[in-house]
């Protein structure tokens, strides 16, 4: 994916789970299981979109602190 699609992506709200996998750089399905732990995947008939801002909140929880 180029820079400028890449942008094009992080300004929308919404994508379907190949946008979001490409964009997160991960497999689709590790993306799907993510957006539904977020819980921020919408049914729109037979379309799904997640909602990247949710993702994002939800990733920042997952955050692994060590104590060394």
């Amino acid at each position: 994916m180029g820079r400028t699609a890449e942008i094009a992506l992080i300004d929308r709200k919404y994508v379907r789970y190949d946008s979001g996998a490409e964009l997160y750089d991960m497999c689709q399905k590790t993306f799907e299981k993510l957006a539904k732990k977020a819980k921020a995947t919408h049914k729109v008939g037979k379309m799904v979109l997640v909602d990247i801002h949710l993702v994002d909140r939800y990733i920042e929880t997952c955050r692994i602190v060590e104590d060394y």
